[in-house]
């Protein structure tokens, strides 16, 4: 019997028992291709850690954020725990927000001592795309308990104002 096709196994349009014949037979065994071991793949790639895979030089890694609105008000949070504020770098455009720093770490064990190691080090960066425009000038960034968080004021498109004109004309 005939390998059955994936629409007549999800049809059910082919007797189950004769299928479980094709899967148990060795015919089936010989025509699946056999899978690379795991000791084929170490020799291939290696791995490391927090290393680019063609230099030694470590990743900067992307700072997690959570970005949200109030009526007035674009607001980043971010989780900045063991760096000083004055270490960060914040640029501000009217439609983009780039964080910048570096966690610097204090190893007290040896690499080989470690139960796990989960905690990021090193340099970060995260640019974020506005949802809407802000005003630059008015921005605040404020840091308490490791927590950082950036207020944006949103520019109000629904303001306007009345312009006089100006005449130059001698009279």
């Amino acid at each position: 019997m005939k390998k059955p096709t994936f629409l007549e196994r999800l049809t059910g349009s082919v007797n189950v028992d004769a299928y479980d014949e094709v899967l148990d037979s060795d015919e089936y065994h010989e025509e699946t291709p056999h899978e690379e071991s795991t000791e084929d793949f170490a020799e291939d790639s290696e791995w490391h850690g927090n290393q680019g895979p063609d230099d030694g030089d470590p990743q900067e890694g992307e700072l997690p954020v959570d970005m949200y609105q109030t009526g007035d008000d674009v607001v980043i949070r971010a989780l900045i725990a063991g760096v000083s504020p004055e270490d960060l770098d914040i640029s501000i455009t009217r439609d983009m927000v780039t964080i910048k720093g570096a966690r610097e770490e204090m190893q007290e064990a040896a690499d080989n001592d470690y139960y796990h190691r989960e905690l990021f080090w090193g340099s970060f960066a995260r640019t974020l795309l506005l949802p809407e425009e802000v005003l630059i000038d008015e921005a605040e960034a404020q840091e308490k308990h490791g927590l950082l968080e950036i207020r944006l004021p949103k520019v109000d498109k629904n303001r306007s104002t009345k312009l006089a004109v100006k005449s130059h004309a001698h009279k």
